[in-house]
């Protein structure tokens, strides 16, 4: 008797494990479902006068750089980063999901919605070079243009793109503030690793267009989405 009740209480308990795990496993593709919706509908919002028109100059035919940063800081500031930031509150406390869980959704949401440079500019030249400004490398989503041949503004080989890294400055002596910028590394014909000493890129540096085009160029970031704590 004692045996049979035993096995009743391990069925049971194992039965509300079960239970738990599939609701937990539900509440997080819910959870999924809505952080999904809620990115949809911030790249409609952001890429609303996508694609944008440009314009080249220089002898590289290098994009304007002031196309591509009034093109994609506009795009970010017709997100309502509020209201939407409220709804993914919303729905990971009804989840019962921690800050990191959030986190990782909204990060791998906003990857897989991310828009390639062919629907964000319309570049009529195809030997035009896209400027490395520092709007274009501050949303530039991560693995993107790596290995592709790097140019100065005057057209000539430099080295091939590795990356983009974030730094900080100071405001000088004056002021206490300090400001993050965007950064790209690129490994030069010797096989070096380098970095450009300027802090504003604007249209120094650039790639092809026609190889960047089909690649990810613009993805919202995810620090406007998740929640403060």
């Amino acid at each position: 008797m004692f045996s049979l009740v035993k096995l009743l209480l391990s069925s049971v308990f194992i039965l509300a494990g079960l239970t738990g795990a599939l609701f937990g496993q539900n509440a997080r593709e819910g959870f999924r479902a809505e952080v999904d919706a809620v990115v949809t509908e911030a790249y409609h919002a952001a890429a609303a006068d996508f694609p944008c028109k440009t314009k080249t100059r220089g002898k590289g035919k290098i994009i304007r750089w002031q196309d591509v940063e009034k093109c994609v800081n506009y795009a970010h500031d017709r997100v309502d980063w509020e209201a939407l930031s409220a709804r993914i509150q919303d729905a990971g406390e009804r989840a019962g999901l921690g800050p990191a869980d959030i986190e990782a959704v909204v990060e791998a949401s906003l990857a897989a919605h991310s828009i390639p440079f062919n629907e964000i500019y319309r570049v009529k030249d195809r030997k035009a070079l896209v400027p490395l400004s520092n709007s274009l490398l501050k949303f530039l989503p991560p693995g993107s243009l790596l290995d592709l041949p790097v140019y100065n503004q005057e057209g000539e080989l430099l080295g091939s793109f590795s990356g983009v890294y974030v730094f900080e400055r100071s405001g000088g002596l004056s002021t206490a503030t300090s400001y993050r910028m965007p950064n790209f590394q690129y490994k030069d014909l010797h096989g070096e690793m380098q970095a450009p000493s300027e802090t504003f890129l604007i249209d120094r540096y650039g790639v092809s267009w026609k190889e960047a085009e089909s690649q990810p160029g613009f993805r919202l970031p995810a620090d406007r989405l998740i929640p403060k704590h």
